[in-house]
């Protein structure tokens, strides 16, 4: 009995070392580690986000089409130019005579400046709506922002949802075995059986092997948390634990503020302005359109007396028939505005979901925060009177073991509730567009 003792004594002893050599070590790299604030990691990814990088493009590409519409109100300048070969000059017959009215071989150009004077609004609903849909793309911007603002509050508060989670697992894992030393103890003296021993290094090993899926969950976090945030994947640190956040708005007050300050309200708004310039532009293309040119053309021709002839040129272009594109394209503006019309009222109803659907889970999370924090000292409580028990012959392996897994569970709900509070809670502030 004695030897079987002084077998098992060095594995415990060799693990604690090894739990204390990871202590040790974790708090050297938390003492160099750098300490990182939600509010860096937002501004991080506001600087650095890659997916915002790519829609930043948007505000780019829209207003060079805003520049394409307003060249409408600027003369068009054309230019040809180049040299004709042909096989036998150009004449004409007078009097049973042929007279050459052109040269074989000529050189030409031609330079034509032409002025839209007046179209009917079509050019000004045109720049209208280019102008609208910038704006939209910009609002878009900002809400597409939002998002990823969410997404770094949900892996920030993930991480150190995972951390606390991860401690509870490394304590299950203390208190295991000091079970196990005790079910050894109580075995070699004979007083229980090797059920007790087995049952304990399954569960030990159980704890372990939870311990592993905790910090892999961490690590994965905090690899998302870089990806939002644009820092290497390897990159790690302290994160700050705020206190609660504020207290929840009333929900009328809560829905007022979102439907006013969220950014896809107000793209989509400016998108239905854009569809009502589009409906008036397409309108617009049954009217005539009034328009000057100017025009100087040269062409070499020793034949002729005037070789550049100079014009100018005003106008009215209209078209009588296009086989009713025009009448297909304001039929299709019209219907695009409905739909955008729709969408709004639709972006509308779902705000209001989101909104209420975070209000709902804020409250249930604060009400789970304050259930389960008496539950903790009710749980170490149980766990003391059932490991007490067991030492006295009175108690079984199994309460001591439930015990320990109903702590763990507990702790692990407590945080969980608490982060999803936050993240509860910031859902709110996203919803009314103050993220």
């Amino acid at each position: 009995m004695k030897g079987k003792q002084n077998a098992h004594i060095p594995q415990s002893a060799v693990f604690r070392v090894i739990l204390g050599a990871v202590a040790a070590l974790s708090l050297v790299a938390t003492a160099a580690a750098e300490t990182l604030s939600l509010e860096e990691c937002l501004r991080r990814a506001a600087a650095g986000n890659y997916s915002l990088t790519v829609t930043a493009h948007d505000s780019r590409i829209t207003a060079e089409n805003t520049a394409q519409a307003k060249s409408g109100y600027l003369p068009r300048l054309d230019f040809q130019g180049g040299y004709t070969v042909q096989a036998a000059p150009q004449a004409v017959s007078i009097q049973d005579r042929e007279v050459e009215t052109q040269d074989a071989t000529y050189g030409f150009f031609g330079l034509t400046a032409t002025q839209t004077i007046y179209d009917f609004g079509r050019t000004a609903s045109r720049t209208r709506k280019a102008s609208l849909l910038q704006e939209a793309v910009a609002h878009s911007y900002n809400a597409r922002e939002k998002d990823v603002f969410l997404q770094v509050v949900e892996a920030y508060y993930g991480i150190l949802e995972a951390k606390r989670v991860l401690d509870a697992a490394d304590e299950e894992i203390v208190q295991r075995t000091d079970h196990l030393r005790v079910a050894q103890n109580l075995y070699e003296q004979g007083v229980v059986t090797r059920n007790d021993l087995l049952q304990a290094e399954v569960k030990l090993a159980d704890s372990r092997q939870r311990r592993l899926a905790a910090a892999n969950l961490m690590d994965n976090r905090w690899l998302f948390l870089n990806y939002l945030t644009g820092r290497p994947l390897p990159f790690r640190a302290d994160l700050e634990e705020k206190e609660s956040p504020a207290p929840l708005p009333p929900t009328e007050t809560a829905e007022e503020k979102a439907l006013a300050n969220r950014p896809e309200l107000a793209s989509l708004t400016k998108t239905v302005e854009a569809g009502e310039a589009e409906v008036s532009e397409s309108r617009a293309g049954y009217y005539p359109e009034l328009f000057a040119k100017g025009s100087i053309d040269y062409m070499d021709n020793s034949k002729v007396r005037e070789q550049a002839i100079y014009a100018a040129t005003v106008g009215l272009r209209v078209n009588l028939f296009d086989g009713f594109a025009t009448t297909s394209r304001h039929r299709q503006a019209v219907e695009n505005l409905g739909k955008q019309r729709d969408n709004l009222r639709l972006a509308r109803e779902q705000i209001r979901l989101e909104l209420a659907t975070s209000l709902n889970d804020a409250r249930v999370a604060a009400e789970r925060i304050r259930t389960v924090e008496t539950a903790i000292k009710q749980g170490e409580e149980n766990l003391r009177i059932n490991r007490d028990r067991y030492q006295a012959q009175v108690g079984t392996a199994t309460d001591v073991i439930d015990a320990q897994t109903l702590l763990t569970q507990i702790r692990t709900d407590y945080f969980r509730a608490v982060f999803d509070f936050q993240v509860a809670a910031a859902r709110v502030r996203k919803a009314m567009g103050e993220l």
